[in-house]
């Protein structure tokens, strides 16, 4: 039986419709090469912790390996008719490249093409589906789409979503990969909480607390 338990509902703005939209599967799409910096974020913020952890585990490979593991694993982009790219996924992990690579280049499978050249337009669809995440390392937001930045390396860091992050690795908190933004739901739940201080580099004086009110979410009886 799986106890893992899905995001909880929080009052956390996506997008002016019914939920985020699934994304569809990238297996039969055709692959795009493209070097990370011409990928534009859909979120404001990341967890730390989990940059500097992919960035620790990507070291340790060879170029060959690295490269096998990036096309296994490809980027949803969405394109526009001007030739923008939007990364819809795998923010941390592009984050934790850079750091090893600054001039590193992806494997990208299109999800979305976008009619019309101008920005406003295609962040209003993107945000339209679900796939734009508004909300800055505070917790504040949803801001407007246009404060979005163009580069993974000005995003925010959000400890709440480092903390998601440990509880993930430590099998409490179940991933969907196919489902927007589902680690922030959690950090979003988390944030509403009583925690000690903590930060992505000292995650530890929250994660007795974190781990406790997890599993109380799990506890049909909580």
């Amino acid at each position: 039986m799986d106890n893992s338990f899905r995001a909880p509902c929080c009052p956390l703005t996506m997008a002016p419709s019914s939920g985020p939209h699934e994304l569809p599967p990238t297996s039969q799409t055709e692959l795009l090469e493209l070097p990370v910096e011409r990928l534009q974020p859909t979120q404001l913020c990341l967890g730390l912790a989990e940059v500097r952890a992919r960035a620790c585990d990507f070291r340790l490979e060879s170029a060959a390996s690295r490269r096998r593991y990036l096309r296994s694993r490809p980027v949803p982009v969405a394109v526009s008719s001007a030739g923008e790219h939007w990364m819809i996924d795998r923010h941390h992990r592009l984050r934790a490249l850079l750091d090893v690579d600054p001039d590193v280049s992806v494997f990208c499978a299109v999800v979305l093409r976008l009619e019309g050249a101008s920005r406003a337009h295609c962040l209003e669809e993107l945000n339209r589906r679900g796939w734009l995440y508004l909300h800055d390392g505070e917790g504040r937001g949803p801001h407007p789409a246009e404060r979005l930045p163009r580069r993974l390396e000005a995003l925010d860091d959000d400890p709440y979503r480092s903390l998601v992050w440990k509880l993930k690795q430590e099998g409490l908190i179940r991933a969907q990969p196919t489902l927007p933004f589902h680690e922030f739901r959690w950090g979003a739940w988390l944030r509403q909480q009583a925690l000690p201080p903590f930060s992505s580099i000292e995650l530890d004086p929250a994660l007795p607390a974190a781990r406790e009110l997890v599993r109380q979410r799990r506890d049909p009886g909580s």
